[in-house]
């Protein structure tokens, strides 16, 4: 994990919402910047202590929810009891939840897109947003990734 990126993304978008950015902030901005797997608070917690020691879980608290209410990340809650985050993607994706391993698979498909366009045009509305995710465990003898 690169936490040390002075030019995240992240960051850009907090100040570009006038946030002010502390040290603190720019080590969670940092560490969320860098995660693949959609962390939890504690996560994020555990990875940011890493970095800085001085962090606490309430301050990582905080400024997760600073950052989705300034809408720089997505909270999702993959019925797990916890709700995990990532940044707000440059691109529209969706996620399949692998229900044995909590592993959240990224994936992106243009059928299923014109599929939920249509059913909401078919239904009489102009779809402006979504988020599918689904739930599966791996199928007997098979690669789940393959």
């Amino acid at each position: 994990m690169n936490a040390e990126n002075p030019n995240s993304n992240l960051e850009q978008a907090c100040v570009a919402k006038g946030m002010r950015m502390t040290d603190q902030r720019r080590t969670i901005a940092r560490v969320l910047e860098a995660a693949t797997d959609h962390p939890d608070v504690e996560e994020l917690y555990r990875r940011a202590a890493a970095v800085d020691p001085k962090i606490s879980i309430a301050t990582v608290y905080r400024t997760v929810k600073l950052f989705e209410d300034a809408g720089v990340i997505t909270r999702h809650d993959f019925g797990e009891g916890r709700s995990r985050y990532e940044t707000v993607p440059d691109e529209h994706h969706d996620h399949l939840i692998d229900l044995r391993t909590g592993e959240v698979i990224e994936f992106r498909d243009e059928e299923i897109e014109r599929l939920q366009k249509a059913m909401a045009e078919r239904l009489g509305y102009r779809l402006v947003d979504h988020r599918l995710e689904l739930y599966g465990v791996p199928l007997s003898g098979k690669d789940p990734k393959r």
